[in-house]
């Protein structure tokens, strides 16, 4: 079955894509990368013979590969060309997926992330400050510095 796909995959490429990669994946399917288009389609076996299940996604940065967004059972014995126009159907949906829906006219726009983080955090109880020891300590050493200066300055025991 592998050398069935391999050779579908090789003719796949040819036709979608003039710069491509065709490699095997682990599960005993075919994997074509088109870098250039930032997109890949897999060929991989479904138990049914001269039938693969075909799937589509998008390249992410760093040359990973995003989770299928679209997929389909193909006959394996339809032409390349047949084959050719589902994938590149598969590959129209996964690059409308891709891209962000316009925003209607009329719609309310989006919250600013400071106003949503905000908005979830009113709904938490506050918590209230308390001073630390840590604080305390140095409030008194502060303290106590500033009592030695004065008493220096004013009281110290020079008994005229």
């Amino acid at each position: 079955m592998y050398a069935q796909l391999r050779e579908t995959a090789d003719e796949l490429a040819g036709v979608l894509w003039r710069e491509h990669t065709v490699y095997r994946e682990r599960g005993g399917g075919v994997v074509i990368r088109g870098e250039h288009v930032r997109r890949w389609i897999s060929l991989g076996p479904t138990g049914g013979k001269d039938r693969a299940l075909l799937r589509a996604g998008r390249l992410l940065d760093g040359g990973t590969t995003a989770p299928a967004r679209t997929e389909v059972v193909v006959d394996l014995t339809a032409g390349t060309a047949e084959l050719a126009a589902v994938c590149r159907r598969l590959l129209a949906e996964v690059a409308a997926a891709a891209e962000p829906a316009p925003v209607p006219a009329g719609a309310p726009r989006r919250q600013k992330p400071a106003r949503a983080a905000r908005a979830a955090r009113a709904g938490r109880p506050r918590r209230e400050r308390h001073t630390s020891l840590g604080s305390f300590v140095v409030l008194l050493c502060v303290a106590g510095v500033l009592g030695a200066w004065l008493y220096s300055l004013f009281g110290g025991g020079y008994g005229y």
